[in-house]
């Protein structure tokens, strides 16, 4: 066996969709409208309520005069580690992520079709976003994912679990981890 894969969150490119049409094309503009809000405000909203889907002139569900409360496996000196960073660095490197959609399916055309076969586990939040798009639970359940990843081990479902599923559930999921790696000693 050449390596073993664990998939997390869709690290699998499943689909080639924009989430969010027009998401920051021009250079400069998401990132003048993130600068208006603040880098504090910004990260919180979306350490607490991801998805956020920014639509242009709104970027947030709640008013900005409103408090954000802090889910509780996110501490406020976690928070405030992420908003030290950002007012260092910016957000147009993640947002270049988004920019980048279109090129990352141009690059990554010669694979289309082609399986991943190592040993996999996937694991996923039931409350992410990306798990309740229209077509993906069929996807992953009802054999589209395992014919895409013939040797998928297992799915994993958290219940009441979101995006950051790392941070959310820490402990279980260095246990499925630590489980699917032992089983090949």
């Amino acid at each position: 066996m050449e390596s073993t894969f664990i998939l997390t969150n869709y690290d699998v490119l499943i689909g080639n969709r924009n989430l969010n049409p027009g998401f920051g094309e021009e250079y400069g503009e998401i990132e003048g409208e993130f600068a208006e809000v603040g880098v504090e405000r910004v990260v919180k909203e979306y350490l607490c309520d991801f998805p956020v889907l920014l639509p242009k002139g709104k970027l947030f569900k709640r008013p900005l005069d409103e408090q954000i409360t802090l889910p509780s496996w996110l501490s406020e000196e976690e928070a405030n580690y992420y908003v030290t960073v950002f007012q260092k660095t910016g957000f147009t490197c993640p947002i270049n992520y988004y920019r980048n959609f279109g090129r990352n399916w141009e690059l990554l055309g010669p694979w289309v079709g082609s399986k991943i076969k190592t040993p996999a586990k996937f694991i996923v939040g039931d409350k992410d976003l990306a798990y309740g798009m229209p077509g993906m639970k069929e996807y992953i359940h009802n054999g589209g994912f395992k014919e895409d990843v013939p040797s998928l081990e297992q799915v994993v479902v958290m219940k009441g679990v979101s995006h950051f599923i790392t941070m959310e559930k820490p402990e279980e999921i260095s246990s499925h981890i630590y489980d699917f790696f032992c089983q090949f000693h």
